[in-house]
């Protein structure tokens, strides 16, 4: 008996919903990344993006449980002696917070070209609308 694999033009993707008001980030962000890979879906396969378009809207309006806005704390290296920044998640929030987003999910895809290019098709707004209604995107609840 053969495995079944999935190719490429036989994906059929579907553009998500997902709104993310007074919902943990770390919730939203799970959901995002099952959602991006495929796993919600049958045909998965671990070597091929089989995953849907993901839309998050309200991404200003997540929570952080716990003391999350004051003590954790996000890096970036310039590759300069010295050039570490340290950012707090309150204040990320409140700056960047669809960069506060594609950090969460990035951390959960493949650290390859794999998850590269599942990340592409995240889309995120920090209000509640967006400009993706043509491909008729169905809100996911979970």
């Amino acid at each position: 008996m053969k495995t079944w694999t999935p190719k490429q033009g036989e994906v059929e993707r579907k553009w998500l919903v997902i709104d993310a008001k007074d919902k943990v980030l770390g919730r939203v962000a799970a959901e995002a990344a099952r959602c991006l890979r495929g796993k919600h879906k049958p045909t998965f396969a671990p070597h091929m993006d089989t995953g849907d378009f993901v839309i998050i809207l309200n991404a200003a309006k997540v929570r952080l449980t716990g003391r999350k806005l004051d003590q954790k704390i996000y890096y970036s290296h310039s590759h300069y002696i010295g050039g570490l920044k340290a950012t707090k998640a309150g204040k990320l929030l409140k700056e960047k917070p669809l960069e506060l987003f594609r950090r969460a999910v990035r951390g959960m895809l493949p650290k390859n070209t794999l998850g590269r290019s599942q990340l592409r098709k995240l889309k995120i707004y920090e209000g509640d609308s967006h400009p993706h209604e043509a491909q008729q995107p169905e809100l996911h609840k979970f």
